[in-house]
């Protein structure tokens, strides 16, 4: 078989992924979904566990840890939601009081200025008649 490869790494025809013949006879296979490389078959292998390398110096996260990110960040940004919706409605409800206290106010003021118009109006009667 290493005549047949010339001692080079060689990517052998597959449906999915690929398996790559290694120097020294060692077969990985690709996994494209995961991002990573198992050893198919090692000399020294101790363990029935196929070990993983690390595509491109980073070890790819699994599925249930990439989940539990998707969920935190979930729970995460639904705390930020809440806490944001908790602030719109104090401001809205600050907002509402100071239009409410404006209002008042300017009824206050209007029926002063009314009550001021009608004095002004009798005096304004008075003089024209007298």
């Amino acid at each position: 078989m290493s005549s047949h490869f010339n001692g080079q790494p060689t990517l052998l025809p597959s449906d999915g992924g690929g398996s790559v013949w290694m120097p020294g006879g060692q077969m990985m296979s690709y996994d494209p979904q995961l991002y990573q490389m198992q050893y198919l078959n090692t000399p020294t292998a101790t363990s029935s566990m196929p070990s993983t390398v690390a595509m491109g110096g980073m070890m790819m996260q699994s599925q249930q840890q990439i989940a539990e990110e998707a969920c935190r960040k979930r729970e995460h940004r639904l705390l930020q939601n809440r806490e944001a919706a908790k602030e719109c409605r104090r401001r809205k409800k600050e907002y509402v009081k100071c239009l409410e206290t404006r209002a008042a106010m300017l009824e206050n003021q209007n029926r002063q200025l009314i009550e001021e118009l009608k004095a002004l109006k009798e005096i304004y009667v008075y003089s024209k008649v007298g």
